[in-house]
């Protein structure tokens, strides 16, 4: 079997198993230039290729400062379409099935008290000055990132059908394609619904989405990416990266020192497992002993 029509091959299954869009350009961005690097070698059938393609290809890619994240998510792209071609059957083995993922330092970017109070204080600004659609969406992203940890893709995808006020949740389009609820405070029901009578004033039409440009387009996710730049920008933070994520990061980290118990973290954060949630605990959780050292039943007794 060439190489490239395996690899197309492998796309095509990706699709049929129901494999994000996202995902799909990954495996496009990550295995393409990997399996052109193997046919320049010589190796065009997908028995021709070794375990020294692979070494050697991610070996270029850290003498190209690639970092380890990356390399990591290369190595993993490769195994899963390794693997495919030995269930069709073009290959006996797995060759990459032996190469290890590179060790990576941890760090996760959260958002101090600080640098929120900072960002919602500018756009609450921008919402008095200007009275702009733009300036009250702003503000209104930033508190529902912050307040529900929900992802950039989810919050894209919002619609106000998917806000029950009465019972304060959201219905999100998760990570695996199933819808999921997503709890409300009552500071952020009451503060979506006067944004959604306010939205229903300034736009000649009511979206169907939460969050839409002033021309009433949806959001895309280079829509989102062009207010998190400005953000960037506006702010000058120099230690953490300004994007959604780090909302969700934060919403997290927020969670693990009050100590909320894991397995909650777990079903608020909708991890698919707690091992995940587990990793944030380990990183977060030194707060935990300033909790032990003050709450600690020995603390009651002379001895």
């Amino acid at each position: 079997m060439l190489l490239k029509f395996a690899f197309d091959d492998f796309i095509s299954d990706r699709r049929f198993n129901n494999t994000t869009e996202s995902n799909i350009r990954s495996y496009k961005y990550m295995i393409k230039p990997f399996i052109d690097y193997c046919i320049e070698e010589g190796a065009v059938n997908v028995e021709d290729v070794r375990r020294s393609h692979l070494k050697k290809y991610l070996m270029m890619a850290q003498q190209k400062n690639r970092k380890p994240n990356t390399i990591n998510t290369i190595i993993l792209r490769a195994k899963a379409f390794l693997n495919y071609c030995v269930e069709e059957g073009y290959v006996d083995e797995n060759i990459g099935k032996k190469i290890k993922t590179q060790k990576v330092d941890v760090k996760i970017d959260t958002f101090t008290d600080q640098q929120i109070n900072q960002m919602l204080a500018f756009y609450r600004t921008q919402k008095k000055r200007h009275q702009s659609y733009s300036s009250y969406r702003n503000y209104l992203i930033i508190l529902v990132l912050l307040g529900t940890g929900i992802r950039r893709k989810e919050l894209l995808m919002l619609k106000w059908d998917d806000v029950d006020f009465k019972n304060q949740t959201l219905q999100v389009h998760g990570k695996s394609r199933k819808y999921e609820t997503v709890f409300l405070t009552d500071k952020l029901t009451r503060e979506l619904l006067a944004f959604k009578t306010f939205s229903s004033n300034f736009l000649k039409n009511e979206s169907e989405y939460l969050f839409v440009t002033n021309k009433n387009e949806p959001f895309t996710i280079n829509t989102i990416d062009y207010v998190f730049r400005e953000l960037k920008e506006k702010m000058n933070f120099k230690d953490v990266r300004v994007s959604p994520h780090t909302f969700r990061h934060t919403f997290c980290r927020n969670l693990v020192q009050s100590n909320v118990n894991s397995f909650t973290i777990m079903k608020l954060m909708r991890h698919e497992n707690i091992t995940t949630t587990q990793r944030y605990v380990n990183l977060w959780g030194s707060h935990l002993k300033q909790e032990n050292d003050k709450h600690n039943p020995l603390n009651n007794f002379e001895f």
